[in-house]
């Protein structure tokens, strides 16, 4: 067997460097640990359009610098977000996916464009909007939309 040689240890820095917060440490978060692909055909991808990503996560991009403050209180109407009330919707079950720990949660909406791409459903917890259905046709509406 051969020799096992002492190496040298590299020389640790005097100081250790400050750890700055994160210039958007608080700012929106979007998580798609949730998302429903499959227990809803309304709010399937296969449903989306041409440019309907690139739309999506633009959206995404630009809300992420908002707070999650800003986004529950802001009443503009170029953001439309706000909490969803399921019985007034096709949905009165809600995010029937969930477990019923996030189905107490108020469910949220946002718009992508105005009424052109519409709508991802989700949950705000904290500082992070975890999405639940993307909403292409304005679905979750619908019977209002059409009657």
């Amino acid at each position: 067997m051969g020799k096992i040689r002492r190496g040298k240890v590299p020389r640790l820095a005097e100081t250790i460097p400050s750890v700055q917060p994160l210039p958007d440490a608080d700012t929106l978060r979007f998580s798609f640990k949730h998302l429903d692909l499959t227990g809803n055909a309304k709010f399937s991808l296969t449903r989306c359009r041409d440019g309907y990503l690139k739309t999506l996560l633009e959206r995404l991009r630009d809300l992420s610098r908002l707070t999650a403050k800003e986004f529950r209180t802001s009443r503009s109407s170029a953001l439309r977000s706000h909490p969803i009330d399921f019985s007034e919707t096709t949905e009165p079950q809600g995010f029937h996916t969930l477990n019923e720990q996030l189905r107490s949660e108020q469910a949220w909406q946002f718009q992508l464009t105005a009424n052109e791409h519409g709508r991802v459903h989700g949950i705000l917890l904290l500082d992070t909007f975890y999405v639940v259905w993307i909403d292409s046709d304005h679905e979750l509406y619908s019977s209002q939309r059409q009657g």
